[in-house]
């Protein structure tokens, strides 16, 4: 790829707004007209926690956690309950399960939400937007690998769900948790992982070497300091995250696994044009300096992460009645990311506070973002010895062009960014040799045309990590690879409307999550591809009417397990909703459809 920094401006000043300017937004469901319905389950398909036994069988144990109704709570501190693990089920577990149930009626936004156990996030989701009949939802993850802190008494569980509440906006969020702890080992693996260790099961990210597999000794939180929620709030590109933290003197293994989530002016950072095409054309709009932001982690002022993270769609974003009853891609749990930080430890072990810093490029306001710790140490040594060998300073290359006539115009960006990292950790098992390398490829066009009534945005992200852990003899004791893919395809269409200050919006939308992972002898592949088509009367940021139609397929296929999941929805009513737990023919031709970038 050739890079090289092109800006072409052809620029005529208009003077006003135009009323039919075509841009994606956050938008309020409209208010039903069904008489006597009852309230609809909102949806988002995932991996189940298991494809050898479904349903699960009961828990060993269930504990309630909190309950609580989020009314007024905007700007108001966490809502914050006393947590100990259950008597009648003490630990270990074999898996630990969260359950997170939902309802809410009237008119409202979605909001987003967090989770957090003495300060560690262990879930990050947004809720429904409800109709005037009701809406209910669940969401279930498997958060076993923090059982270093479940396995803690007399700590914080805290829940961040800001909501507002006023004459337009009534509906009250009632959400309750629960925890269900598994003795036996009844969540099969698939493809030679646990589904969910890794992150959020809605989008199956495998973490970078199977760092799961046993849940960390010691999870230290990366965040706020929770008196308006634990995570760091990033207005702007200069604004960082920062925590001091010192690395206990016997770790031997180090993951940072980052939360993130976007809003504000860039909740469609990947739809943003130039700030130059806002000013120069007189916008009324803040969402500008373009469509690309990278999430970062620095230790000490060094850069040792970096992800361009999934396009996640509120269930308010573009086309609302697009996400009823079938909410996007990871809406309801987020993915979060991880770095593997092993070869850093030369650096890390020597007892001193460290600063990590976590921060996003090119933002604006808001990101909320916070990161974990997930440290493993050697129970044999008070000390273990360590020496980064290789940290090469990450290499990014860039290229823009922009060329745009009034309202019209075209803005390319493509990025690349490698990074190596390389260092040994010499503790009771032996002398171990940590090697991570990471390549990432951005490609985002945003193209407006028809005076600014049209607009569409292509966008495609491909991550690649390998991970390799070599003994001192030169035996390979692991050997991981993952590669991701993000395609992601909008277009929105706006007219004017029959009534004054009124506008018709038409949406197509195409968003897709891919993986491929391999630990030398197993590869697991999967697919998430959502499809949506609809189109709306607003005004302002209400929808007044309209219609949409959904279409999702999940798969994934491992070593000897196979799924798939097959949903439509149109007008709000949901069609389809089929599982196959088997190796179809259709998870054939997916697996060689995976196997082939």
């Amino acid at each position: 790829m050739h890079f090289h920094h092109f800006y072409t401006f052809l620029i005529i000043f208009i003077t006003s707004l135009s009323t039919t300017f075509s841009q994606p937004h956050h938008y309020l469901k409209p208010p039903s007209s069904a008489v006597n319905v009852t309230p609809q389950e909102s949806i988002e398909l995932t991996l189940p926690l298991s494809t050898a036994r479904l349903p699960l069988p009961p828990p060993e144990c269930t504990l309630y956690l909190l309950e609580n109704s989020f009314a007024y709570t905007y700007s108001q501190p966490p809502y914050t309950v006393l947590y100990s693990p259950p008597v009648d089920c003490p630990p270990p577990w074999s898996h630990a399960v969260l359950q997170l149930s939902g309802e809410i009626a009237g008119n409202q936004y979605d909001r987003i939400a967090g989770v957090w156990l003495s300060g560690v996030e262990i879930l990050r989701t947004s809720t429904p937007e409800p109709s005037d009949n009701g809406s209910f939802w669940y969401v279930e993850k498997d958060v076993t690998k923090y059982s270093s802190v479940l396995e803690q008494s007399n700590i914080s569980l805290s829940m961040m769900l800001e909501n507002l509440i006023n004459d337009e906006f009534t509906g009250i969020y009632n959400v309750s948790l629960s925890m269900l702890f598994y003795k036996d080992d009844v969540i099969e693996k698939i493809g030679g992982r646990k589904l969910g260790l890794g992150s959020g099961s809605g989008l199956g990210l495998a973490s970078e070497s199977g760092v799961y597999e046993e849940p960390a000794d010691l999870v230290i939180p990366v965040g706020s300091e929770g008196s308006h929620g634990y995570w760091f709030r990033i207005e702007n590109e200069s604004e960082k995250g920062i925590r001091e933290i010192a690395i206990p003197m016997n770790a031997r293994k180090v993951v940072l696994e980052l939360y993130v989530s976007y809003h504000g002016d860039d909740e469609f950072w990947y739809s943003n044009p130039p700030t130059e095409y806002i000013e120069m054309n007189n916008l009324d709009s803040s969402r500008g300096n373009g469509a690309y932001r990278e999430v970062f982690v620095k230790i000490d002022g060094n850069l040792v992460g970096f992800e361009v993270p999934f396009p996640v769609i509120f269930t308010g974003g573009i086309n609302p009645l697009s996400w009823d009853p079938i909410v996007a891609i990871g809406a309801f749990d987020l993915p979060s990311y991880d770095f593997e930080l092993t070869p850093y430890l030369g650096s890390l072990l020597d007892g001193k506070s460290h600063t990590f810093e976590l921060g996003v490029a090119n933002s604006i306001s808001f990101w909320l973002v916070d990161a974990n710790l997930h440290v493993w140490v050697d129970e044999n040594s008070a000390e273990v010895v360590a020496m980064t060998g290789v940290s090469e300073p990450s290499e990014y290359e860039e290229s823009r062009e922009y060329k745009f006539k009034q309202l019209d115009g075209s803005f390319e960006i493509e990025a690349e960014r490698k990074s190596q990292s390389s260092g040994w950790v010499n503790c009771s098992m032996g002398n171990f040799t940590t090697t991570v390398t990471r390549k990432m490829e951005f490609e985002n066009s945003v193209e407006f045309q028809g005076a600014g009534t049209q607009k569409t945005v292509e966008q495609k992200v491909k991550v690649k990590t390998e991970v390799t852990v070599v003994a001192e003899n030169g035996t390979v004791i692991s050997s991981t690879t993952s590669k991701r893919e993000y395609p992601l395809k909008l277009s929105t269409s706006t007219t004017p409307g029959p009534e004054i200050d009124t506008n018709v919006m038409t949406t197509t939308i195409s968003n897709e999550f891919k993986e491929k992972s391999s630990d030398g002898n197993t590869k697991t592949t999967i697919q998430n591809s959502q499809e949506s088509e609809g189109s709306m009367l607003v005004k302002g940021h209400s929808v007044l009417s309209g219609r949409a139609v959904t279409r999702q397929t999940l798969s994934s296929k491992g070593k000897s397990s196979c799924f798939s999941r097959t949903a439509e929805a149109v007008d709000g009513q949901l069609l389809r909703d089929e599982s196959i737990v088997a190796c179809s023919s259709l998870n054939e031709d997916h697996h060689k459809l995976l196997s082939s970038w």
